[in-house]
């Protein structure tokens, strides 16, 4: 078989399987009725209505506002229904797998890498199942891909042009935007969105690209003034929306690895916002509460039970698409599904096995990855480090590894390219007796991370 002819098989294959996947969720979905929406999804799909209703634009100081006002305009537009956010995430989803496929090229990744790592985005139950759901996911993951695509094509603008060059502030604003809508999508980049700034660091002089540093901060700044400039008039603070304290008070009191195993999140919620009038009062009333939580305790245990259980809620198999599946209540199963045995053990078994293959495929790319480090590179590598550190304090789900599945998807690819075909080694990796002992312990840790939360636990057992 010549190579045309395999890459057309090869796409045929994935797109049968790409609907042969999506077909089997959509009947999950619907088949026996709805799933139910469940948590943050009734929140958004409430405060949706609200809006087309008059209601306040911004009525919340937790939730961020933009997947309201998301649903808001596609429900005023195409009708009150779920299915209409459902197509709109899903075309969502099927670009965040065209943005991988670019950005892992943009990281140094083979055509055939940058295809595989698409390919495992769609294909794994755990991602393409958010595109249904109401959650931000998908919106906020598409928005942060499309902003590091075009952070990589400023820096190709600054090494190409200089910093004078006219497609680097273009690029840089555009790019602003997005980061600017993402933080009105999720809160995760609030902390972190300053070190996107080191695109525009260079070698060469001058040292830093100002122009589209500038760029990228006023074009943010634009898109989240309407925001910051409500939180400044409702609260005295300009403000998107903050969960931070809330969050790290009940990520310090969870107990079980597992997500909703006598999951506090909601149960706390009521408290914490009849502590104060304000999210500064609030806040406040709830550091005191953290506080005395390190005092009683102790840093040392404080942070050896962090360490105990919240990485394994991070990587948990037990994925979002799992909690929502038929099972015990005492296992962290929701039971808002309404299939039959036979799907749900299908749902289930292939949610196992491309969870298990993208962390250990990941873990053996990176061990083995050679390429040299650019700042792209730094920028992803912070962008791990920050959420490793901030999910070893707050309240973790299984759903927070979604930001960071696309780049072990990517690492994956890089294995599959080269596996499946030697002969086109392009040196993305290097396959040594050294490095792969080290992926394998590295994939070890991940797997058990993963899969052995139930066990330690002991859940159904108590």
């Amino acid at each position: 078989m010549n190579t045309p002819t395999r890459r057309h098989a090869g796409a045929a294959a994935f797109v049968a399987l790409f609907a042969l996947s999506q077909a089997l969720l959509w009947f999950a979905y619907y088949a026996h009725g709805a799933k139910t929406l469940i948590g943050d999804e009734q929140g958004y799909q409430d405060t949706a209505f609200a809006i087309l209703a008059g209601g306040a634009w911004m009525p919340s100081s937790i939730w961020p506002p933009l997947q309201p006002l998301m649903l808001a305009a596609l429900y005023g537009v195409f009708g009150t229904h779920v299915f209409v956010a459902q197509v709109a995430q899903t075309l969502l989803l099927v670009g965040c797998a065209a943005l991988l496929r670019g950005l892992w090229r943009d990281l140094g990744g083979s055509v055939a890498a940058a295809n595989w790592a698409a390919a495992l985005f769609l294909l794994a139950p755990e991602t393409a199942g958010y595109a249904q759901w109401l959650w931000p996911e998908i919106p906020h993951l598409f928005l942060l891909l499309a902003a590091l695509r075009l952070l990589a094509r400023a820096r190709r603008a600054l090494v190409r042009d200089g910093a004078h060059g006219m497609a680097l502030p273009v690029s840089a604003a555009l790019a602003g935007v997005c980061v600017g809508f993402a933080l009105l999508e999720k809160s995760l980049l609030s902390a972190f969105w300053p070190l996107l700034l080191l695109v525009f660091a260079q070698r060469a002089r001058p040292r830093f690209a100002w122009r589209g540093a500038a760029a990228f901060a006023l074009a943010l700044g634009v898109v989240t003034a309407p925001a910051l400039l409500h939180g400044w008039r409702a609260y005295g603070t300009p403000m998107i929306a903050d969960s931070s304290v809330y969050n790290l008070w009940v990520g310090l009191t969870d107990r079980w690895r597992s997500d909703y195993v006598g999951d506090l999140g909601g149960v706390e919620l009521p408290a914490f916002l009849a502590s104060g009038s304000t999210p500064r009062e609030r806040n406040a009333v709830y550091l005191d509460k953290v506080r005395g939580h390190v005092a009683d305790e102790g840093v040392a245990n404080v942070a050896v039970a962090q360490l105990e259980r919240q990485y394994f809620r991070l990587f948990n198999a037990k994925t979002l698409l799992v909690s929502q599946l038929p099972g015990p209540a005492c296992a962290g199963h929701l039971s808002v599904y309404r299939t039959s045995p036979i799907v749900t053990r299908l749902l289930a078994v292939g949610n196992d096995v491309a969870h298990a293959l993208i962390l250990a495929l990941a873990a053996l790319g990176l061990a083995c990855r050679r390429r040299r480090i650019g700042m792209l590179h730094v920028v992803v590598a912070l962008f791990f480090a920050y959420q490793f550190a901030l999910f070893a304090l707050i309240h973790v789900k299984a759903r927070f590894l979604l930001p960071m599945l696309p780049f072990l998807c990517g690492l994956s690819g890089d294995v599959l390219a080269r596996v499946v075909a030697p002969r086109r080694d392009d040196g993305t990796l290097a396959f040594t007796p050294p490095r792969l002992c080290v992926g394998a312990l590295l994939a070890a840790l991940l797997l058990f991370l993963a899969f052995a939360p139930a066990a330690l636990d002991n859940l159904c057992a108590r």
